[in-house]
């Protein structure tokens, strides 16, 4: 994983992140758990080493910082520690990595594959991330509240916040990682749902459109 120290630390000082050595060192050694299990479990479609680094972990990098941004500007009342669920984690994309970025952050991925669910219980031991979770079930069966929902490709927008509105903490939000704009999905929304955000996102190595759908409910 020394091959992608220097590109994964050019992706981040591009993306205007400031990580230390130990979050670096937690990221790649994320890239390599992904690798290992996935020969097993299929965990992504990725199998190449320096694919996983722009396709999964520098385009899930992509989102910290507009994240934190909105934490700070939306929250009215300040939670000393916010918690996000990532909705469909997969291979905990991009929970885990907002998770090693933002120790401040409680995530619980969940996902209804349970060798997914358990991959992330997996992470956060190896990886002792103590402010990281895996949880095995659909996200309609969940109770809580979260301050932060997010997902990363894994359903329509209509789809991901009819299924976790229930979990939306007041002055919460949710945020969407998608690809083009994805015009149908927002014209499909119901009036209860509000669209305050849409943001292009650029992440460094990857040709291709991304975009973070903000979202949350309508006053």
């Amino acid at each position: 994983m020394r091959t992608l120290e220097t590109p994964l630390r050019q992706g981040v000082a591009s993306l205007g992140l400031s990580l230390s050595d130990q979050q670096v060192s937690d990221l790649l050694r994320y890239v390599a758990l992904i690798e290992k299990w996935t020969k097993v479990y299929n965990l992504t479609a990725v199998r190449d080493p320096l694919e996983m680094l722009t396709h999964h972990l520098l385009d899930s990098l992509a989102v910290v910082a507009p994240l934190r941004q909105r934490l700070q500007a939306f929250t009215q009342h300040a939670v000393a520690e916010p918690r996000l669920l990532d909705v469909g984690s997969g291979a905990g994309l991009p929970g885990v990595v907002i998770a090693i970025c933002c120790p401040d952050i409680q995530v619980d991925c969940v996902d209804a594959v349970g060798k997914k669910a358990a991959f992330i219980q997996q992470v956060a031991a190896e990886l002792k991330l103590p402010n990281l979770r895996g949880v095995h079930a659909r996200v309609e069966q969940l109770t809580g509240q979260y301050q932060v929902i997010s997902s990363r490709a894994f359903a329509s927008l209509v789809d991901f916040t009819q299924g976790s509105r229930q979990l939306l903490a007041e002055q919460g939000f949710w945020v969407a990682m998608k690809g083009k704009h994805p015009v149908d999905e927002l014209a499909a929304l119901p009036p209860a749902v509000e669209v305050f955000h849409v943001e292009q996102l650029h992440v460094p190595g990857l040709d291709a459109e991304r975009c973070l759908i903000w979202l949350c409910m309508a006053d």
